[in-house]
């Protein structure tokens, strides 16, 4: 499990009007999770530098954002690619939600056989469900994240699977 209490949670993909507004990428379960925050962070050398939200709208899969010092154009400029941080705190999570960051790392172990298959490097979302990429020795496999597929997901101990031949292999 990440040790960070700052999660990324958007990009600031551009510019919104003249007045400094921002358009951000939602990194959230959804854009509305993203609005609803009330501070966001930019890392600065290992220090988080705090914004507050003035105000915040969803627009299609985006969110247009005014946040407390950026009052202008140039200065939104300067911010486009910059990826924001969230406190950990603000989010609620149901029971069985997780941080994609935290199982970034965990083992991939059969549920059965107890077999450890690699580790987790990184989650697609292409649609549908998403993905869990997996590092083995055999090289980068990819697990859908359906109940065929996932058991269990135990962020202190792995991500337990059923595997079906050739999946892994």
């Amino acid at each position: 499990m990440s040790e960070c209490k700052y999660i990324e949670c958007a990009k600031v993909i551009n510019t919104h009007g003249c007045h400094g507004g921002l358009k951000l990428e939602s990194w959230c379960n959804t854009p509305e999770d993203l609005a609803s925050l009330k501070k966001l962070y930019l890392s600065d050398g290992g220090k988080y530098v705090e914004y507050k939200v003035k105000k915040a709208s969803v627009f299609k899969q985006f969110v247009i954002m005014d946040i407390e010092g950026v009052c202008d154009m140039d200065v939104a400029l300067g911010l486009k690619n910059k990826i924001f941080f969230a406190d950990r705190a603000d989010f609620l999570l149901e029971d069985g939600e997780y941080f994609i960051a935290d199982i970034i790392g965990l083992d991939v172990i059969d549920s059965v056989s107890g077999k450890v298959y690699g580790k987790i490097s990184d989650v697609i979302n292409r649609g549908a469900s998403d993905i869990y990429v997996v590092d083995t020795v055999a090289g980068e496999r990819m697990i859908p994240v359906v109940d065929e597929f996932i058991v269990n997901v135990d962020i202190n101990k792995g991500v337990f699977v059923n595997v079906i031949e050739g999946l892994l292999d």
